[in-house]
């Protein structure tokens, strides 16, 4: 029960007995770390930082992006030492946070043979030598969407203000260094753009070129969704699981394939549902707020009011 309100006591200094919340906190996180058999005397820091990484992502997106995303006052004859100042900054920033979390999975794997640091070293050098290739990805992203809406006046635009395009930078960051063993950093760097756009999308998530998502809010992607190139989707679309398979142990199984496969030139229309392992064949068009938990052939077409499936004409 809440103590009675004292107007006498409304101008009485406040205390807040720090000394004693601080002693409780503590003992309660000691129990938590005894736990879960974490160790206690590390010293600094024992997992990547979000902040952090959130200004590694908006230092990448302006490395990508220079006279888009860089800063206001800069100028196409510094373009290129910017650049090269920026990612250099970046990369560093983003070595440390990778250090963090494979030392940690170092520990708590019991992998003393291993050397997280030599391994950070080449997840970052791989990294580095991937952005190009996801420059040249986002470019076709930014075509599909200009293409795909036909609000966009300019490419400019859709770099400038669509959140699907946020959301796809993030992703294709991502995707590469959980590809390349940085699993948690790229967890993280997802879930900034998911806060940021209501779009979440797991960095496990194979992403082919030339993906538009419109207005974006709510969308959903699973970790083992494939999803082709030239695909469209709309808000609140989920491209998620239909059963979670449990182990021996009486915990969840983990990354099996549980997510959707969408082929190349498929649209899903707004809050259409997707689940289970499941086909979504070239060509094929999902209508709005359909539920759907089978495959369907290349070129079909399935909406929600008649509950039909259109099977095209062989």
């Amino acid at each position: 029960m809440n103590a009675p309100y004292r107007p006498e006591a409304a101008e009485d200094p406040v205390h807040w007995n720090l000394d004693r919340i601080v002693t409780r906190l503590r003992a309660i996180r000691g129990r938590w770390r005894e736990g879960q058999q974490r160790d206690r005397h590390l010293g600094g820091r024992e997992f990547p930082s979000r902040e952090a990484l959130r200004e590694v992502a908006l230092k990448l997106s302006g490395a990508l992006f220079p006279m888009r995303l860089g800063p206001a006052d800069l100028r196409q004859e510094s373009e290129d030492y910017y650049v090269g100042h920026t990612l250099d900054a970046a990369l560093y920033a983003l070595l440390n946070e990778v250090k963090l979390e494979l030392h940690n999975h170092a520990r708590r794997e019991g992998e003393a043979g291993n050397d997280p640091d030599r391994q950070a070293a080449y997840i970052l050098q791989r990294f580095a030598d991937a952005l190009p290739g996801v420059r040249e990805q986002l470019d076709t992203d930014v075509e599909a969407a200009f293409r795909g809406d036909p609000a966009a006046r300019t490419v400019d635009e859709v770099v400038l203000c669509y959140p699907g395009l946020l959301a796809i930078i993030h992703h294709r960051l991502a995707h590469t260094l959980y590809a390349l063993g940085a699993p948690l950093v790229a967890r993280i760097i997802a879930e900034i753009a998911h806060s940021e756009t209501g779009i979440d999308i797991h960095p496990g998530a194979s992403i082919g070129n030339s993906f538009f998502i419109d207005h974006g809010t709510g969308v959903v992607i699973g970790e083992t969704a494939v999803i082709g190139e030239r695909v469209r989707i709309y808000q609140a679309v989920t491209l998620g699981a239909k059963r979670f398979p449990v182990g021996e142990d009486g915990g969840l199984e983990k990354g099996l394939p549980r997510h959707p496969i969408v082929e190349d030139d498929v649209v899903i229309y707004a809050g259409a549902t997707i689940l289970g392992r499941v086909t979504i064949g070239r060509g094929s068009s999902i209508g709005g707020n359909v539920w759907l938990t089978r495959s369907v052939p290349p070129g079909s077409h399935v909406t929600q009011a008649h509950s039909q499936h259109e099977v095209p004409n062989p």
